[in-house]
């Protein structure tokens, strides 16, 4: 497997380095020689249900060396997205803590009279309710942001339902497009980059998603690589055409790309 020059990564969080709450295996020690060789790297994940800081001390209790400010998730590209556009009261249609990573942005109210509602990974937190408040909020000038779009992802107890879904519920029942922060958009590959200070052409991204890792990479101009980890289906894989620049069994297959 030869890749050219390699100057540094983007890896995702769940289905790469962990599963649940277990570290895939060699996953620390690829991110020791990364570090060790003087590689940058970051890990972009569509994970909505954790703060960044949260993931970042959940990895740490793992074995990982990842510090919060190698983290990249959407909710960063939100708060962005937010700022330029001088608009701040939304609805969050979420779970967990990841409601810190807009504190001192977003302005939560529980009126239909808001700038966004913010949709990612809410768990069971979904209801009939919840997602008829959101479709009234809307319905009532809102526009839709999408954490992430994901159709399902691989938790401890199996395949479990992403946002996409709820997603395109909104937009099918609204006829309003979400505006898309987290992976596959080009804007966050980019968010991650910049802060590398490399360009695409210099960088792999290593995933577990043919649609949201490997294809979203590849429209930011980065090479994809898919790993067999994860939520990773070969049926899937077979049947799409989106072709990665290499499919390895886990992340522990890169070193050659490090060498």
């Amino acid at each position: 497997m030869t890749f050219g020059k390699v100057k540094g990564f983007l890896i995702d969080i769940d289905g790469v380095l962990t599963t649940g709450d277990t570290a895939i295996s060699g996953a620390r020690e690829v991110i020791e020689n990364l570090k060790s060789q003087g590689f940058p790297f970051r890990c972009v994940s569509n994970s909505t249900r954790k703060c960044r800081n949260t993931i970042a001390v959940r990895l740490d209790t793992l074995g990982f060396d990842i510090s919060k400010n190698e983290i990249f998730t959407p909710p960063l590209a939100a708060v962005k997205y937010m700022k330029e556009s001088g608009k701040n009261r939304a609805c969050l249609l979420t779970t967990g803590d990841v409601n810190r990573d807009f504190e001192g942005t977003c302005i939560e109210t529980d009126s239909t009279a808001i700038d966004y509602v913010i949709i990612g990974d809410a768990g069971d937190r979904i209801t009939y309710a919840i997602m008829n408040h959101a479709f009234r909020c809307v319905m009532d000038g809102a526009d839709i942001i999408a954490l992430e779009k994901d159709r399902y992802w691989m938790a401890s107890e199996g395949l479990s339902l992403s946002a996409g879904p709820f997603v395109e519920a909104l937009e099918y029942a609204t006829g309003k497009e979400a505006i898309l922060v987290g992976k596959p958009a080009k804007e966050f590959f980019s968010l991650a980059l910049s802060d590398m200070g490399l360009s695409a052409k210099d960088v792999v991204m290593i995933g577990d998603d043919i649609f949201t890792d490997i294809s979203g990479a590849q429209g930011a101009g980065i090479r994809g690589v898919l790993v067999k980890t994860g939520k990773f289906r070969n049926d899937v894989f077979e049947k799409n055409t989106i072709q990665p620049a290499a499919v390895i069994n886990s992340l522990g297959d890169i070193q050659t790309m490090i060498q």
